[in-house]
Order: structure tokens, then sequence, then C-alpha cells
């Protein structure tokens, strides 16, 4: 953003007394560290080019709407709107009331249709982990699997009156929950989350785990429901180790050896809880915005990819990102 002329409306206060939000102070980080011009170089030849008619709104000030999105789990209308109640928003996104109005509720889901559109979402998350990669925070020989239930709406007040078909219902423990699952691939060293795909919430997590590896693992750690997986795992990834957990519990008591082996594992795997702890508690994406399995598909691989950024942030603004 820097070189662009603000106007007097797009400056802070002249406030004499104030510090800066942890709002502020977090779009701050994310800032140095989100590699925007590599960003912005994988989206340009797909976006809309000037012409005799409207003006589109820039490129730049589109992709941090998008991310904004993301951080503070806002919708198209709540995102609009938040642009009019904060500055600290509008200065982030290079949104200059004095110049121009913020982009729309429509202009805004445009954006969004336009990456779902050439599935740039999952370039987005591929160009960020080549980004950590120059940074020394490398995807190494281990992968970690796991999946979280995502709930979806599961009202029929809608145009078509119905829940949406591609979710489903399953049962966790005592509990039912109609949505989808997110399953993702993470590396066992770095907790940077590599491969990602959705399901309704009803399939099994074993069906996903070929789809999690990257090829190149010595090691596959996965919870209890992932055991008998031994042959798929070596499909994909020919000399991996299955390191997933194993049963220990029967009718004629505990198998101890079993139950330490199992501990140790789950030391391991700790490292998957992360991204999936700051999509729900730090990004507050608890609930399927969206209808269909591909859209939210799209919206969770862009989302992993700011998890991989903030969970490095201290670390990438240590080494100048």
């Amino acid at each position: 953003m820097a070189g662009i002329q603000q106007t007097l409306a797009s400056q802070a206060s002249f406030e004499k007394h104030g510090r800066k939000s942890k709002r502020e102070l977090f779009l701050g980080q994310m800032n140095q560290v989100v590699p925007w011009s590599e960003l912005l170089a994988l989206v340009e030849p797909h976006s809309p080019k000037a012409g005799n008619g409207r003006q589109p709104v820039g490129l730049a000030i589109m992709l941090r709407t998008y991310f904004l999105q993301q951080w503070f789990n806002l919708s198209d209308p709540g995102m609009e709107e938040a642009f009019y109640e904060s500055p600290v928003l509008r200065r982030f996104a290079g949104v200059d009331l004095g110049v121009a109005a913020a982009p729309d509720e429509t202009t805004i889901l445009r954006f969004r249709h336009l990456l779902e559109q050439h599935e740039l979402c999952g370039k987005i998350l591929d160009t960020v982990n080549l980004y950590l990669e120059s940074k020394g925070i490398r995807i190494s020989t281990g992968t970690i699997v796991d999946a979280t239930i995502i709930a979806a709406p599961s009202s029929t007040k809608n145009s078509k009156k119905e829940r949406d078909p591609e979710m489903h219902r399953t049962r966790k423990g005592n509990q039912w929950f109609f949505g989808a699952k997110a399953h993702i691939g993470v590396d066992s060293k770095e907790g940077v989350v590599h491969s990602v795909c959705t399901s309704a919430a009803s399939v099994s997590d074993v069906h996903m785990l070929p789809d999690l590896l990257h090829g190149d693992e010595k090691k596959v750690w996965g919870d209890a429901g992932y055991q008998g997986q031994t042959e798929a795992i070596h499909e994909a990834a020919p000399h991996a180790q299955d390191m997933t957990s194993r049963r220990a519990k029967y009718k004629g008591g505990v198998d101890e050896v079993e139950r330490r082996k199992n501990r140790n594992k789950a030391r391991a795997r700790s490292k998957v809880e992360w991204p999936f702890r700051i999509l729900k508690r730090i990004f507050g994406f608890t609930k399927l915005r969206y209808r269909g399995l591909k859209k939210n598909r799209e919206w969770l691989l862009a989302a992993f990819a700011l998890v991989n950024l903030y969970q490095h942030r201290k670390r990438l603004v240590t080494l100048g990102a």
C-alpha cells in the first residue's frame, strides 16, 4: 500500500491519547507476514480489467477484503457494514472514503465467486507454503491426519425450503451434528497444513486419508479412527510407516503396552490440533456460511493458508518477512 496518497477521510484521528487495539495489532502483524506480491500475481490474470464502463475495485483492496472476512468471520453484507464502522479495517484494506465508497456486498461476492470459479484458493495455499519454505519453514517427511466437524445451518427457511443436500448428519459420542468435515494433512515438524479435503459429516475419516498425504512421507500419524489403513497409506506413500493409534481396550482388559504406545503417538499428533484451534477459536469459523461442499472447500483452503501464516507469524516477523 506504500505510495498511495490518502485523503483526510482515511487518516487516523488527531486524538492526543490512545493506543492500538488488539485488532489493529493483529492486522499490523498479518500485513507483515502475508506474501502480498505473490498472491496478487496469482489472482491478477483472472481479475476484471478496466474498460469503458464501471471501473473495477482495485485487486489489492479485494484480496485484503477477502482475508478480512476470513480473519473476522464476516459475511458479504457484514464486511460492507464493517468498512463503514471501522477505520482500522478501512486502513488495512486501503479503502479511502474520501475517494470512493467501500466495496459493496455484491462486489465482495463476485470476487469470492471469481476465486471459486478459477479454483484459486488451493493455489493460495500452495503459494503460502512455498513462501514459508523460502523462509526455512519446510514440509518434512511426516504427516499427521485428522478431521473436524463444522456445523451447517439446519434451518429450512430459505428459497428452496430445504437443508443443504450435500450436508449430512453424524453422531459423535451421544451428540448429533449436521454439516461437513474438514480433513487436513499437517506436517509433523512445523505444523503446516499442506492438504485439505471436505466431505459431508457422515463420511468416514479413512476415505480421505490417501488425499491428505503428499507421497514422500516416512511416517503417518492418525487417531484410532484411521487404524487398519496401512495398505491405503502405502499406496499413497510407499515408504511411510503407519503410526496410527491402535485399539488398547478389550473385553478381557487393557493392553498396557499398546496404551503406552498410543500415548507417545498422541504427543506427536498434538500438532494437528493447532490449525483447528486457530480456525475455530481465533478466526471464529465454527459454522459453514455457504451451501455446497465446493464453495466451502475453497473457503477452507484459503482459511488454512492464513492459519499457516498466523501460527508462524512471530517467526516470520523475526525473519523479516
